[in-house]
């Protein structure tokens, strides 16, 4: 289990995050949505370890979040990987760094559940969409099995029909491989969708916790019903009958 306890991040002065505290469990999926500014990315940061936060602790079962071996899908494809190689050896990078084998029939099963040609991997990052960029990149997320797998804006680079195609792939494989699910995301429908939780962020702290039909329906704060509003006028939720 993923847990956050009073985390606070600061940058010099500025608080980016204030006393953030949740848990999340193996098999679950928590969103985490708020505008941009709210410390969202800042909050991956911190639960990779890319950050120290100033106060509280991050921990997976007691341990590290480092010891569970997590994988971060990033929300610009392409950049994700290193141009000069093929997206077969960016692929295979988290098997090499923890000296473990893969078998190829588990590679073969997430390229059939990705819906890629194994022959794809082939290529380098130039030479495929972006769909499918995004695709090989939650391929490389998942091929050491990791128990936590962190999305910082995964559909954002997508076109409406490819960001719903790989939002219900990305929930077949979970379903499959049981791995707990942090995304972060500006888009409000996906999370009501597929998350088991949403958290919303306001300026680095929590304004509310709510389920998804909360969130959709009756939302406590102002400021989540702004943004539950904003999402309907846009189209990204439909309004409650």
């Amino acid at each position: 289990m993923l847990k956050v306890a009073n985390v606070s991040v600061k940058h010099g002065a500025a608080v980016i995050l204030s006393n953030i505290s949740f848990s999340l469990q193996p098999g679950k999926t928590l969103a985490v949505v708020g505008e941009s500014g709210a410390g969202k990315s800042t909050l991956i940061a911190a639960i990779l370890g890319f950050l120290h936060p100033s106060g509280g602790k991050i921990a997976w079962a007691g341990a590290s979040v480092r010891s569970c071996g997590p994988a971060l899908v990033m929300q610009e494809p392409r950049s994700a990987f290193n141009p000069l190689l093929s997206l077969r050896r960016s692929v295979m990078e988290p098997v090499i760094a923890q000296n473990s084998e893969i078998s190829k029939r588990r590679l073969n099963r997430l390229c059939e559940g990705l819906e890629l040609p194994a022959e794809i991997l082939n290529r380098r990052p130039q030479e495929v969409s972006i769909g499918q960029a995004q695709r090989v990149g939650i391929l490389r997320a998942l091929i050491a099995a990791p128990p936590l797998v962190l999305f910082d804006e995964p559909l954002s680079a997508l076109d409406a029909v490819t960001q719903k195609h790989t939002a219900k792939l990305i929930a077949d494989l979970q379903q499959e491989e049981g791995f707990a699910a942090l995304i972060v995301t500006h888009d409000l429908g996906y999370a009501v969708a597929y998350a088991d939780e949403i958290i919303v962020l306001k300026s680095g702290r929590i304004e509310e916790v709510a389920t998804p039909t909360t969130f959709a329906q009756t939302p406590k704060s102002d400021y989540s019903r702004t943004l539950r509003d904003a999402a309907i006028a846009l189209g990204a939720l439909e309004a409650s009958s």
